[in-house]
């Protein structure tokens, strides 16, 4: 089977962590730059990357990269590339992308460039004069960089975050990829109690569960390749059973959540439902005041109200203080804390062990560790 080059997308300050995701699955020539990892492999390494990445936004196929900085350019290298591999004469293959610091700026002229290079190219290799275009579609993305092109193929459809799990949420929710990345460097495992004291709809909860029994992330979706011709069917039913065998029942994982809110609580079990980890998972609805622990050991993870977002900041600062209360130093636990709030620490009442930035959405946040 060809080996292909990939790009995985994900939140600006996980690159480490998806690194280590695609490495521990057999991804060969790992690299990550801002914002996003490339990789190689076979179509097999493709479909288990969708179906088990917990930190990428999707799973792009590299087709080529080259220099433009003109039009013709752009048309010759698109043109160039082996588009006939992966899209059929009847398929779809809309194009969208972007373009920073290049002389092509223009994204509705680059989308139209490339469009036409394509279907010059397919018309070439199929011996047609127009496509109808009503197959599975063939995402093409590009791009461009200081006047570096890189063309793509999106295999993920819908972003990875969109698990299947969470069909409401709450005012504001966490996106699963970056609560799976913040679980991650906080350490949660096969054996850990974890605790969210601000547990919204669930979704450090159910991460945490999928994460510490080992259940694929995209087991319970489909992705866009699923469709495509030129991948075989018996490569993404491999590796669905070769997923579904390394899960751990037995593992030992339990998730405490708690929430102020009803409605909150309601969701979160629902989702937790949803998810098939409702077992593992235990939510009631109480004020940070009354948080407690039921365990020797564990790891409190959270994304707690904050002034920009659900209240004003003096309210907010509050919450911090009664939180610095409520999370004791102990042996045995530890707290993970995202906030965009700089003043965190201080309104908390003690310095972090580690502070790493993270962007939740467009906002710049820190994510305090206590160890």
């Amino acid at each position: 089977m060809n080996y292909y080059t990939f790009v995985a997308p994900c939140h600006f300050g996980l690159e480490s962590v998806l690194s280590g995701e695609l490495k521990r699955m057999g991804a060969e020539n790992v690299s990550a730059i801002d914002g996003r990892v490339s990789f190689t492999g076979d179509l097999h390494l493709m479909a288990r990357a969708n179906l088990n990445l917990r930190t990428a936004e999707r799973v792009l196929i590299q087709l080529g990269e080259f220099e433009a900085k003109s039009f013709t350019q752009l048309f010759d290298g698109v043109r160039a590339l082996p588009l006939e591999e992966f899209i059929g004469r009847r398929d779809a293959f809309p194009v969208k992308g972007h373009s920073a610091k290049s002389q092509l700026h223009s994204i509705p002229d680059c989308q139209s460039i490339i469009k036409k290079a394509a279907v010059e190219r397919l018309k070439e290799k199929y011996g047609v004069g127009w496509f109808e275009e009503t197959g599975p579609v063939h995402q093409i993305q590009f791009m461009i960089l200081k006047d570096q092109v890189s063309i793509l193929l999106d295999t993920s459809g819908a972003g990875l975050h969109k698990r299947g799990y969470r069909r409401n949420s709450t005012e504001a929710p966490i996106k699963e990829t970056l609560a799976a990345g913040i679980l991650d460097l906080a350490r949660v495992r096969r054996d850990t109690a974890l605790y969210d004291p601000f547990c919204g709809s669930g979704t450090f909860l159910i991460e945490g569960a999928l994460k510490g029994l080992n259940i694929p992330a995209g087991i319970a979706r489909k992705f866009a390749a699923q469709s495509w011709d030129s991948i075989p069917a018996a490569v993404w039913a491999e590796e669905r059973t070769r997923g579904l065998d390394l899960i751990r029942r037995d593992a030992k994982f339990a998730a405490y959540g708690s929430d102020i809110d009803p409605a909150a609580v309601e969701l979160a079990l629902e989702n937790a439902h949803k998810a098939g980890i409702a077992q593992r998972v235990r939510i009631r609805c109480r004020d940070i005041r009354e948080f407690r622990t039921v365990t020797d050991t564990g790891i409190v993870v959270t994304n707690p109200p904050y002034g920009e977002r659900l209240l004003d900041q003096k309210a907010a600062r509050e919450i911090y203080r009664l939180m610095g209360r409520a999370f004791t130093p102990r042996d045995g636990f530890s707290y993970a804390v995202i906030s965009p709030d700089e003043e965190f620490e201080r309104n908390f009442g003690r310095r972090a062990s580690k502070r790493r930035k993270l962007y939740n959405g467009m906002m710049k946040c820190q994510l305090f560790t206590y160890e």
